[in-house]
């Protein structure tokens, strides 16, 4: 028995060290990578090792209900030395880590299945506290199964909340409700952790990966590691399946699998049931396998919801306001699109070109799709020979993409010169310009953006903008002027890789949008704008700074922009709609801003805490729903190829319905129409 004793010892000790050194091997090519490479480099000291220690513990235990006050102060004695076991390539530290997260959930399963057997009283005064900020880590092993008391009780009754709005229906059939919520919620908690526990490696890979991520985040915020495992597989399978759900997904802050787009007359855009950010709970399929997202491998998700032959798929989605809801989805062949970029006619007493471009998509292998600049010259050809009298560029929620793409995109407007300049982690510059004479379109032009509107999008509006080439829209883009490019660890054995930020790009004056953002000439109002995610959220984001640049440039002439703004302006103040989007703005700040106060665990107080929400929501619905004051038709050359293709005739149908409730669009063709009429 000690002889087998010793040799598992043994074993595991040298499994601990194998994992180790291979996580040593990775920092230290990383760092090596991101010395080099990084447009602003940082030395390895105790600044990084408390932001990767902060950050760590806070992936690891969020909610504050997992690490007792003990194991927290244990494995801080890490926080400041961190950077001095990374520069002695002695990485012994994840050890600690692991072991302490292995015995926390051990004894999370322990107390999950032993209160599992136990009625909830939920007559007691207890209450839950919420805050915006992170709790202390000051939970003691004696109170651990209060505190999971307290959390299940209270997952149950706002699950039970969330069925009806109607509390006296719920309130009569509350013991069946709560006896199947109850059983649904044991099986989730203890399924996820079961699924960690005994999955082989799979913590010791999880708290890698988390680690050498949060390390290159301390750079900033777009350097990333990623390596070749089940979650890029996964991902990756959303590009290749023949038949579709219609749905792109993917992972939110949480690790919470969320819809990020749905594809307009696809199976799932059909139904009108989906949004982005819908989380996707539970997956099944028609011959009865089923996963809960919570607990199940990525691998087995994408292998249901992917695979050709499971065509049949139910999905369990939970919305923003907290309804859940079951979607069957039957999968359709999709075809792809001939060009991601696409236009129509809007037209409101004067004929007006609309194009909209979702991103900055590249030609990258030659033989598939076309850039984005080249399918807007032609969604622009098109619209000429309709007889426009002005084009709106629809950049709203363009996340970015290729800046060639935007490179070639904001020549088609501008004659010829610099467009912005690109500084490395040397201070080189280089003075990005249009070296081809002549434009596509030279007529009066209306960008839209909003706070989602990033990257290569931000390089293209600040270019119109800075030559004034056209009047800007809209709300405040995201503030991120940096390139990023990935490069693997190791160039023979590709496998690891790092997206590195390599290059910071300023504007032909000098400025910079980093941290500020494109700021619109015509400022608009948009919903859940001040919660917006923008570049100044993250700790480690780049400074706002200005250079001194030789680029020269000749910008056009602000005729009539003032007129413009002025009658836009005055315009605002009269619309309804936009007052009613800044009214609900203020109740949406609230909401999410103010501190909430604690609610007790009764079925009544958590009833009204979760439907407090309702009335807003309905009277977003009803803003968001209201149709706008213009017309939209397809163009000539769009009308003939239609004819003979159903799906792109739904497509298109998809697109018209949300496009005619934009009041976006409206304003922005009321301004062409103001410049128009003072040309004249």
């Amino acid at each position: 028995m000690k002889k087998l004793l010793l040799v598992f010892l043994l074993t595991t000790f040298s499994l601990l060290s194998q994992n180790d050194a291979k996580t040593c091997e990775l920092v230290s090519k990383i760092n090596t990578l991101l010395q080099r490479e990084h447009y602003q480099p940082k030395p390895i000291d105790d600044s990084l090792s408390v932001f990767v220690f902060d950050s760590f513990m806070d992936v690891l235990d969020s909610n504050r209900n997992l690490f007792t006050k003990i194991e927290y102060q244990k494995l801080c004695e890490h926080r400041l030395l961190l950077d001095n076991s990374i520069l002695q390539n002695n990485c012994s530290f994840m050890n600690d880590f692991v072991s302490v997260y292995k015995l926390a959930l051990t004894r999370k399963k322990k107390v999950l299945e032993k209160i599992q057997k136990e009625s909830f009283d939920y007559s007691t005064n207890d209450s839950v506290k919420f805050s915006k900020k992170n709790f202390p880590f000051d939970l003691v092993v004696t109170d651990l199964e209060r505190v999971w008391k307290k959390r299940i009780r209270y997952d149950i009754l706002e699950d039970i909340s969330k069925l009806s709005t109607n509390l006296d229906s719920l309130t009569q059939n509350f013991t069946a409700l709560e006896k199947t919520t109850k059983e649904k919620l044991f099986d989730s908690n203890l399924c996820q952790v079961n699924s960690i526990l005994e999955t082989k490696n799979r913590i010791e890979d999880d708290l890698q990966n988390s680690f050498l991520n949060l390390f290159c985040t301390y750079f900033d915020p777009h350097s990333n590691y990623f390596s070749l495992a089940a979650k890029s597989s996964f991902m990756s399978g959303l590009s290749t399946s023949t038949l579709s759900l219609g749905l792109n997904v993917g992972f939110n802050d949480k690790e919470e699998l969320v819809v990020q787009e749905i594809v307009p007359g696809g199976p799932a855009a059909k139904t009108n049931k989906f949004d982005k950010e819908d989380l996707i709970l539970k997956v099944s399929n028609a011959k009865g396998t089923q996963y809960t997202v919570s607990c199940a491998s990525i691998e087995k998700i994408g292998e249901l919801i992917f695979l050709d032959s499971n065509t049949e798929i139910e999905l369990t989605i939970q919305k923003k306001n907290g309804t859940i809801l079951n979607v069957f989805l039957r999968k359709q062949l999709m075809k792809a699109t001939e060009n991601a970029v696409y236009s129509y006619i809007a037209e409101k007493e004067t004929k007006i070109g609309y194009i909209n471009i979702p991103s900055f998509y590249s030609n990258f292998d030659g033989h598939t799709v076309q850039g984005c600049a080249d399918d807007v010259a032609k969604e622009i050809a098109k619209l000429q020979k309709e007889n426009i009298k002005g084009l709106v560029i629809d950049l709203q929620n363009n996340g970015g993409g290729s800046i060639e793409e935007a490179i070639k995109l904001a020549g088609m407007f501008i004659d010829i010169g610099p467009l912005s300049v690109l500084v490395d982690s040397k201070d080189n510059q280089t003075i990005l310009k249009d070296y081809n004479r002549g434009t596509v379109y030279t007529g009066p032009m209306v960008l839209l953006i909003n706070g989602n509107s990033a990257s290569a999008s931000e390089f293209f509006a600040a270019t119109i903008q800075d030559y004034n080439r056209g009047i800007i829209i809209g709300s405040s883009s995201l503030g991120k002027a940096t390139m990023q490019s990935i490069l693997p660890l190791d160039e023979k054995n590709q496998q690891d890789f790092v997206k590195v930020t390599i290059e910071k790009f300023y504007r032909i004056t000098g400025k910079s949008h980093q941290i500020k953002g494109i700021i619109p000439d015509i400022v608009l109002p948009v919903l859940f704008d001040s919660i917006i995610n923008r570049e100044i959220s993250y700790k480690t984001a780049f400074k706002n700074d200005v250079i001194s640049t030789k680029a020269r440039f000749n910008p056009l002439p602000k005729t009539h922009f003032s007129e413009v703004i002025q009658l836009s302006t005055s315009r605002l103040k009269n619309t309804s709609r936009f007052n009613e989007i800044s009214l609900l703005n203020k109740q949406i700040n609230a909401l999410y801003n103010n501190p909430k106060k604690p609610t007790r665990l009764a079925f009544k107080d958590v009833f009204e805490d979760v439907h407090e929400i309702d009335p807003l929501w309905k009277k977003i619905k009803k803003i968001v729903d209201r149709e706008s004051n213009f017309t939209l038709s397809n163009t000539s050359y769009d009308l003939e190829k239609l004819k003979f293709d159903p799906f792109q005739q739904d497509l298109n149908s998809y697109k018209i319905k949300n496009l005619k409730n934009s009041p976006y669009l409206e304003e922005a063709i009321a301004i062409l129409t103001d410049y128009n009429t003072l040309t004249k």
